[in-house]
Order: C-alpha cells, then structure tokens, then sequence
C-alpha cells in the first residue's frame, strides 16, 4: 500500500482529526485507489500515530461513504461511482440555494467584496484551464456563502457532501465550465438585491447544471 511520506501533517488537531483529514485526502486525490485493501498498522506509521485514532477515523470514513469496512477481513477503499452525481449534487444544490437565501440577511461589503475577488481569481483559472485549482476556488467561493448562513447543521452536512464532489473531480467526473463564471456573478448580485426568489434557482443550476453535461457526454 504506497503512502507518500512527505505528507504535511497539520497542527492543533487531536489525532483522530489529523489521521482522518489525511486518510480522507488520500482517498479523495487517489492515492489510495479505489479497491485498495487497507491496512491500519501501516496507516498509523505514516501518520505518526496509535493504530486507535486510525480505526477511529476508518469508522468515521465507512459511515462518510469513503471506505468499506469487513470486520476480521479487511477495510477496503470504496468504488467511484460516476452516476452517484445524480444522488449527490441535487440535496447538495438545494442545501446550497438555501445557504444562500439564509446568507442575505448577514450579508456585509466585505463579504461580497471576498466573493467578488474569489469569481475573478475563479475566472482566471478556468480561462487557463487550470481545472484543479478551479474547483478548489469554487469551493472557496460556495463556502464563503455557507459560513455567512451561520447554520452549523447545513455547514456539516455540506463539508461532507463536498468531499465526495472533489473526489469525482479527481477521477474525471465533473468538469468546470466558462458558464459558472456568470453565475457566481449572478448569485452575488442577487444576494446584494435580495433577490430569494431570483437566487435559488440560479444557485441550484450551478450545481445541477453537472449532471446535464455529464449525460450529455455519455
């Protein structure tokens, strides 16, 4: 089971945090490859930590949808299915039309002047076909809008839900297109005006509007 040694390992979290954002990534970015057989001695000696914040994280990634675990056999790394978009972007896309509606009334200038940076640095990097770093922009963009709901149940099962679309990112489900760029430009106009009735729509064929390219390529 290869694992990269030259990992960062990231500060002030509790090590059940720090084995699980690792494991997690690593299945996300590939590196652990779908099907693959883990092994949670071999996990905690790159990790640098006890076998037990390893098989705590493993459970928490089982119930998370990111591996399968076969008690006294094995824990393997689950499949990518490219048709779970169609389950996951549509309870995605309407939790994010709602954050936006809920992120009106906290709405600042310095907010929208944050997402407005966010769109152009956004535009920059899928006019360069930097696909990777657009989706991470994006998410920043999308998340900007979910801190500013100041829901924590919303927030939660939407980090969850964001794993699983960068993982299809990395395995070439999901591609980025020039028409998002207007979107985001569309939701932040409509969240300045108010615009509940306009906005939802808009936020939720951002999100949708991936599952149509994708069958549209199939």
């Amino acid at each position: 089971m290869p694992i990269p040694s030259d990992h960062s390992r990231p500060v002030r979290q509790s090590a059940k945090e720090s084995a699980f954002n690792q494991i997690q990534q690593w299945i996300i970015d590939g590196t652990l490859q779908p099907g693959e057989k883990l092994n949670d001695s071999e996990l905690a000696k790159a990790l640098g930590v006890s076998r037990t914040p390893v098989r705590e994280s493993l459970q928490l990634l089982e119930v998370q949808g990111f591996v399968k675990m076969f008690p006294g056999k094995a824990t393997q790394v689950t499949e990518v299915e490219k048709e779970s978009m169609n389950d996951l972007l549509p309870p995605l896309a309407v939790l994010q039309a709602l954050s936006a509606e809920l992120a009106i009334d906290n709405l600042t200038d310095d907010i929208t002047a944050v997402l407005e940076e966010i769109n152009d640095r956004f535009t920059k990097a899928i006019r360069s076909e930097n696909y990777y770093a657009a989706l991470k922009i994006d998410e920043e963009f999308h998340q900007v809008i979910v801190d500013a709901a100041n829901n924590p149940y919303i927030h939660n099962i939407i980090a969850n839900l964001q794993a699983h679309v960068r993982r299809l990112f990395f395995h070439n489900s999901i591609i980025l297109t020039e028409q998002s760029i207007e979107e985001h430009s569309q939701i932040i106009n409509l969240m300045k005006e108010g615009n509940n009735e306009a906005l939802a729509p808009i936020m939720k064929e951002n999100w949708l509007r991936t599952i149509q390219e994708f069958q549209a390529l199939k």
